[in-house]
């Protein structure tokens, strides 16, 4: 490995501009309303396994961890993620500065400091941010493990804790069997890689992450295989749209988080470490980094691809646009930064004081408005309840029962009814019918989707209550600008049947 000169301004202006780029994190964090996603999450926190239909453990773990310091407060539910993105941040940046010294710590502290995926997707509690952390976590041992130097014991050790970081990112998110496909290719490809291949090392590091993801394997052999099942199904499904309308969505969507320019960087480095071959870590991290995003592409020929899904591409990236000098690069890497750097900023901004013409339905950085004055409502229905009669509450879909269970104060049970929503985590959980007595009342909110006295829900349901009406129509604002809206409906007097067994979650 090439020594590099010592910079130690350059250094220190590096870990300045990541601690900025935290405590960023940390104010967002602490003032953005949860949105759906994030609250359902923090309702798996409050039942811990080792599994849940639409993810690995992780993400309840790290909730966990925040509300037991924080309490069940936005930046409570966030910490943990706020703590893995910023450890995740480090060792990139810590990486960056062994492969290509101080002034590579500083360039890549500076994208990740800008790219409006890191400094935004790292603020919110979502299982990306775990991924993000064990998989350059991986990363790092994978250097400690290539590098040659130490004994062999020592070298053992490393690919273990690579072996470690793996399991753990799989418990993250099923997407790190892309890192392992990724270091399988290399390891194909490169004559150097292919000698390690043959080494005791990478065999271990496969069963420490086999033993790591085993109870996740567990959990889903005894629900009949429903997390892996969900997600292949969500993965592999056909979606609305052309392969083109798809790619160019995914394309759209990388340009807006990563922004033009840094995309074009972190592309161009990428492909010059593999096409140089400059040394065996340089050429693992470039194929990595290959391997998922034209996973994603391939993805995008038959179905939409979310925002966040290419994110771990990106991190052998980052190392790579770091420390790969590319001729005549420098205005062109500080117009990237600047570039990305405004883009992260008018996002803030505009989940600030909204000014960007779009649906407000649609507007991400809108989602978790509105939720807390709909629960107001809700619990003036519970409380409302003749003496002795439990108040239950029911969301259409997970968005609304994880919303209300975060919101009303005494944070209680929620259940979904789910006719038109995905199957979630709600489905496996104890249903209405499975905790509630005769004569109980249920607190049920819908969307507007038809005009109530058309509502096929509540149509369905009124023969098992003894009294069912319309209590209010409660809009969903941010500030001054309506969102949506959501019917309250009391439902009184359950009479112990259900019409249907798929509406009780």
């Amino acid at each position: 490995m090439a020594t590099h000169e010592s910079d130690p301004i350059a250094r220190r202006n590096a870990w300045l501009v990541l601690a900025v780029a935290i405590a960023v994190r940390v104010v967002a964090a602490a003032l953005v309303p949860l949105a759906p996603d994030e609250t359902y999450y923090w309702e798996w926190s409050r039942r811990l396994a080792a599994g849940y239909l639409d993810h690995p453990s992780a993400i309840a773990l790290f909730v966990r961890a925040g509300t037991l310091v924080l309490g069940a407060t936005p930046l409570g539910v966030r910490a943990g993620s706020v703590l893995g993105g910023a450890l995740a941040s480090a060792v990139l940046v810590r990486l960056s500065g062994a492969l290509g010294g101080d002034r590579a710590m500083l360039r890549s502290a500076a994208i990740i400091a800008c790219m409006p995926l890191a400094q935004i997707g790292l603020a919110l509690a979502t299982p990306d941010a775990a991924l993000l952390l064990f998989w350059s976590l991986a990363l790092a041992a994978l250097v400690a493990a290539l590098r040659g130097g130490g004994t062999p014991r020592a070298r053992l050790v490393a690919w273990a804790l690579v072996g470690l970081a793996l399991g753990c990112a799989l418990s993250a998110k099923y997407t790190a069997l892309l890192l392992a496909l990724g270091m399988c290719v290399a390891f194909g490809v490169d004559r150097t890689l292919r000698r390690v291949a043959a080494t005791p090392g990478p065999w271990v590091a496969l069963a420490v992450a086999l033993l790591v993801i085993a109870p996740n394997v567990m959990w889903n052999a005894q629900h009949g295989w429903s997390s892996i099942g969900y997600q292949l199904a969500h993965g592999l499904a056909v979606h609305r749209g052309t392969a083109l309308e798809h790619e160019m969505r995914m394309l759209g969507a990388q340009l807006g988080l990563v922004s033009p320019l840094l995309l074009a960087i972190l592309g161009a480095a990428v492909y010059r470490a593999m096409r140089s071959r400059i040394d065996p870590i340089r050429t693992i991290f470039a194929m990595i980094a290959s391997v998922t995003w034209l996973f994603f592409v391939a993805t995008a020929l038959r179905a939409a691809v979310e925002p966040s899904w290419p994110a771990p591409a990106y991190l052998s990236a980052i190392v790579l646009a770091a420390t790969v000098q590319i001729p005549r690069s420098r205005a062109l890497f500080r117009a990237a930064v600047a570039l990305a750097a405004a883009t992260t900023l008018a996002i803030y901004a505009h989940a600030i004081v909204p000014f960007v013409p779009v649906n407000p339905a649609l507007d991400a950085t809108g989602a978790g408005f509105g939720w807390d004055t709909l629960a107001a409502h809700v619990n003036a229905a519970r409380a409302d309840a003749p003496r002795g009669v439990v108040a239950w509450v029911g969301g259409e879909r997970y968005q609304e029962a994880s919303e209300l269970a975060f919101h009303l104060p005494d944070h209680p049970v929620t259940f979904t009814i789910d006719v038109r929503g995905r199957p979630n985590q709600y489905d496996l959980w104890p249903s209405f019918t499975s905790r509630a007595r005769l004569g109980d009342r249920l607190v049920l909110v819908l969307g507007l989707h038809t005009r109530a006295e058309d509502d096929p829900v509540i149509a369905a349901l009124t023969p098992s209550f003894a009294h069912v009406s319309l209590r209010e129509t409660v809009a969903l604002r941010r500030g001054s600008i309506m969102r949506a809206s959501r019917r309250i409906w009391v439902l009184d007097g359950w009479r112990g049947d259900w019409p249907v067994t798929e509406l009780a979650h």
